[in-house]
C-alpha cells in the first residue's frame, strides 16, 4: 500500500469517491490487460496506455453533462472508457475485430462514439486540438450550453497549430477547455529540455486565455478546477486552459523502454502520488469504505475487464467487403 499522505478532508460524498475509485480502478485494469493482450500479440500497430493518469479524464468527466464533446490523441483507452463507452468495444476495437467500436479498423489510435460524443483517438501530434475547436465552434453557432474538453500532451503544446486554435478560440469566444496533460515526458523528452516556457497553462496568455495548473494526480483537484472551468465556458466567457500536471507509469509506447528515467523516479511516483490508492487512503481512513469492499470492487473489475477480453478475441475479424465502406473517396 502507498505511504500515508497528509491530505484536507476531501469536498466528495462517499458514493463520489466510490465512483471515482471504481472508474479509475476499471481504466488501470484495462490498460493493465490491453498491455498482456499486446504482449501476446492480439494487438497489433501502436498502443500507448494511461497507467498512471486515470485521475485527470475521471475528474474532468464528473463535470460533463449530456451534450459535452471530447476528442484527445493516441493515449486514448482511458478517455472512452470515462465517458461510459463499453469496455467490450473498445478491447474489441484494439485486437482489430468486427464488433469494436469502428468495426476493427481504427485500431488503438482511431476510434470514435458518436453516442458519447467521443471524437477521436488522433495519431498525428496536436492536429486534434484544432478539431476540439470546431466542436466549441458547432456549440457556439447552436447557441447550446455545450463545451469540448481537447486534451493534449506537453509536447503538442509547443505544436504551431495549437496557437492558431488558442487564437481563433479567444477570438470567438468559443466554449473550449483545452486540457494539456503534462506527464513530464514528450516521448523520451522531459519537459526541461523542450520547453522554454515550463508552465503550460500560461500559453494562453498572449491570447488572454486563463489558465490553472493543477495536480492531474489528485482526482478531487481535476474536479474542483474542471469546475471552474466548465463554469467559465458555459457562460459564454471563452476558452479555459488546464495544465493537468500528471505521470504515466509505462512508456511512450509499448516499443518504448523507457531509459531516459530511472526505475527510482517511477517507483516513487507510484509509492507516494498514485491516483487510485490516494482515494483508497481517503475512503479507508473516512470509514467510507472497508478492505473487503475495495478488494470486492477490484475482483468485480478484473472480471468486466476478463469478459472484455474474451468479447474481443471471440468477435470475428471484419469483413473483406469493410475496406470498401465508410470511404469519402
Amino acid at each position: 500500500m502507498a505511504a500515508t499522505r497528509k491530505r484536507k478532508k476531501p469536498n466528495a460524498s462517499k458514493d463520489e469517491l466510490l465512483r471515482f475509485y471504481r472508474d479509475m480502478l476499471l481504466i488501470r485494469r484495462f490498460e493493465e490487460k490491453a498491455g498482456q493482450l499486446y504482449g501476446m500479440g492480439a494487438i497489433g500497430g501502436f498502443c500507448h496506455l494511461y497507467i498512471g493518469q486515470e485521475a485527470v479524464v475521471v475528474g474532468i468527466e464528473a463535470c460533463a453533462k449530456d451534450g459535452d464533446q471530447r476528442v484527445t490523441t493516441y493515449r486514448d483507452h482511458g478517455h472512452m472508457l470515462a465517458c461510459g463507452m463499453d469496455p467490450k468495444g473498445v478491447m474489441a476495437e484494439l485486437t482489430g475485430r468486427e464488433d469494436g467500436y469502428s468495426r476493427g479498423k481504427g485500431g488503438s489510435m482511431h476510434m470514435f462514439s458518436i453516442e458519447k460524443e467521443f471524437y477521436g483517438g488522433h495519431g498525428i501530434v496536436g492536429a486534434n486540438v484544432p478539431i476540439g475547436a470546431g466542436l466549441a465552434f458547432a456549440n457556439w453557432y447552436r447557441e447550446n450550453d455545450n463545451v469540448s474538453f481537447t486534451y493534449f500532451g506537453d509536447g503538442a503544446a509547443n505544436q504551431g497549430q495549437v496557437y492558431e486554435t488558442f487564437n481563433m478560440a479567444s477570438l470567438w469566444k468559443l466554449p473550449a477547455i483545452f486540457v494539456i496533460e503534462n506527464n513530464q515526458y514528450a516521448m523520451g523528452t522531459s519537459l526541461k529540455r523542450a520547453s522554454s516556457t515550463p508552465s503550460l497553462h500560461t500559453r494562453g496568455e498572449a491570447f488572454g486565455i486563463p489558465g490553472e495548473a493543477v495536480d492531474g494526480m489528485d482526482v478531487l483537484a481535476v474536479k474542483a478546477a474542471t469546475e471552474t472551468a466548465v463554469a467559465h465556458c458555459r457562460a459564454g466567457e471563452g476558452p479555459y486552459i488546464l495544465e493537468m500536471n500528471t505521470y504515466r507509469y509505462r512508456g511512450h509506447s509499448m516499443s518504448d523502454p523507457a531509459k531516459y528515467r530511472t526505475r527510482d523516479e517511477v517507483q516513487k511516483m507510484r509509492d507516494e502520488r498514485d491516483p487510485i490508492d490516494h482515494v483508497r487512503d481517503l475512503l479507508l481512513m473516512g470509514d467510507s469504505a472497508s478492505e473487503d469492499e475495495l478488494k470486492a470492487v477490484d475482483k468485480e473489475i478484473k472480471s468486466i475487464v476478463n469478459q472484455a477480453a474474451k468479447f474481443a478475441q471471440d468477435s470475428p475479424e471484419p469483413d473483406e467487403k469493410e475496406l470498401w465502406t465508410d470511404v469519402y473517396a
